[in-house]
């Protein structure tokens, strides 16, 4: 393997050496299913697609596990608001937020287990956790010692006399910095027996639990949002090592999607519902507007931006399709070196997009001269390219999303030939006939913009399907 990842435990890019050979582990945080995804929530589900995508075509196995959170005090608190049974809730908006992956084009995961499903595994991690001197029970609840860990607040860098878990206050504990592992059962409330009482589990030990059951106790990859460093991480770090599992070898956290420059959060209130985004755009247009940006980085969201990056794909599909009517069947190829070094640079997907629309422009260049035989081997490394990305656009998956592929191709050569007409009236001098191309093209809400490699042209806004 060649690939580096940034890990955030060592702070550095480090060379990926697998656990096993021939096989990488990963666990990704998934949904808390308190209400419907947002762009914000799924973004983490794209970023770490393209990763496993990269790692498959690497020639790896990958195991790639996915939780849900099924009970949690947020799901207890919005369930009784709506007056419904919790659990009702929680499976409702699960099924919502597998079909916004579903749309994505996100590869369903190896497992995808529920809290709720691992409540006995919970309780012997709990137990380990006790004997080893780093957890205590009291009042019905478990808690965590983090003063019995040297190490506590080494992945977020916080120190100890800093630390504020954040969490719903409990009682017996021997320091407020202690964290929960399991919660005293509470009137109306679900609980399951333990030896220290009935109650439910805290949010930490879920994961803990559910990551090393499927995974083992050491595995390669923990992945999630950046928000969940502290204390969510930081904390399944600490019972894992409570427990006397080595856990994740290596650490990776995205970036958020913003809005205005905050995080994009519903209590907060400015979040954009996937529903609203698939009425704006296809869903691999979304897909590729949510992976394009380098997962670590932040990605702020403007309707301008979403259309940019939908008239982008829209190029890479317009060619593709183009050289399928003038050759036939494109069959799908390998990827060109430049495209693997940037993804093997921690995932590098701009600098692969880039890569991307070179082989585009030079493919185009290929068919305009006559020669297919070109174009299509150059169509073959596009598809190979945009399929690690999950948004190869002969893909069977994006064929049948609803859009007429077709007709934007079609729409694509028109456009095109119009903007032949006025490059050469340009060259001639024929400013009257240049500007009276422009002229239509914007009254069909077409707009071009002049760049050092040619007239560029984007629907001014992207045809709305749907409904909001």
């Amino acid at each position: 393997m060649t690939l580096r990842l940034f890990d955030s435990a060592a702070r550095e890019v480090r060379d990926f050496v697998p656990y096993r050979d021939g096989q990488a582990s990963i666990y990704l945080c998934g949904a808390t299913v308190q209400g419907l995804p947002h762009i914000g929530h799924v973004r983490s589900g794209v970023a770490f697609d393209v990763l496993r995508r990269w790692l498959e075509y690497s020639g790896l196995d990958v195991l790639f596990v996915r939780n849900v959170t099924d009970i949690d005090d947020k799901i207890l608190s919005k369930a009784a608001e709506a007056g419904r049974p919790w659990w009702e809730w929680a499976a409702t908006h699960e099924r919502a937020f597998a079909a916004a992956y579903d749309a994505l084009g996100v590869l369903p995961p190896s497992g995808e287990p529920r809290a709720t499903g691992f409540v006995t595994q919970m309780v012997e991690y709990m137990q380990r956790i006790i004997d080893n001197g780093h957890g205590y029970a009291a009042d019905g609840n478990v808690y965590f010692d983090v003063r019995s860990l040297p190490e506590y607040g080494a992945l977020s860098g916080h120190r100890l006399e800093d630390v504020h878990q954040g969490e719903s206050a409990g009682t017996g504990k021997r320091d407020p910095r202690d964290f929960t592992l399991w919660k005293a059962v509470k009137p109306g409330e679900p609980s399951w027996p333990t030896p220290w009482g009935p109650g439910r589990p805290g949010w930490h030990l879920e994961c803990s639990a559910m990551a090393t059951s499927l995974l083992g106790p050491q595995f390669d990859i923990h992945c999630g949002g950046m928000d969940l460093i502290f204390p969510h991480h930081e904390n399944e770090i600490a019972q894992a090592r409570g427990a006397g599992d080595d856990f994740a070898n290596y650490w990776l956290h995205n970036g958020w999607v913003t809005l205005a420059g905050e995080k994009m959060s519903k209590s907060i209130g400015n979040v954009v519902s996937m529903p609203a985004m698939l009425g704006k755009v296809r869903p691999v247009e979304l897909r590729y507007y949510l992976g394009s940006a380098h997962y670590r980085s932040m990605l702020e969201y403007s309707d301008g931006a979403l259309a940019e990056a939908a008239a982008g794909y829209r190029r890479i599909e317009s060619f593709l399709h183009r050289v399928a009517e003038r050759v036939g069947e494109v069959k799908v190829g390998e990827v060109s070196a430049e495209f693997a070094e940037a993804l093997d640079d921690d995932l590098g997907v701009p600098a692969a997009l880039a890569v991307v629309h070179n082989a585009v422009r030079h493919g185009n260049s290929e068919l305009e001269s006559g020669d297919g035989a070109a174009a299509a081997q150059t169509a073959s490394t596009v598809r190979a390219m945009t399929g690690v990305l999950g948004v190869d656009p002969l893909d069977e998956r994006w064929l049948s999303d609803g859009d007429d592929s077709t007709a934007t191709a079609a729409l694509d050569v028109l456009v095109r030939a119009e903007l032949d007409r006025r490059a050469q009236a340009r060259t001639e001098k024929d400013w009257a006939t240049a500007d009276a191309v422009r002229d239509r093209l914007t009254q069909a809400g077409i707009e071009v913009t002049d760049t050092p490699d040619g007239a560029k042209w984007s629907l001014k806004e992207p045809t709305r399907r749907g409904t909001e």
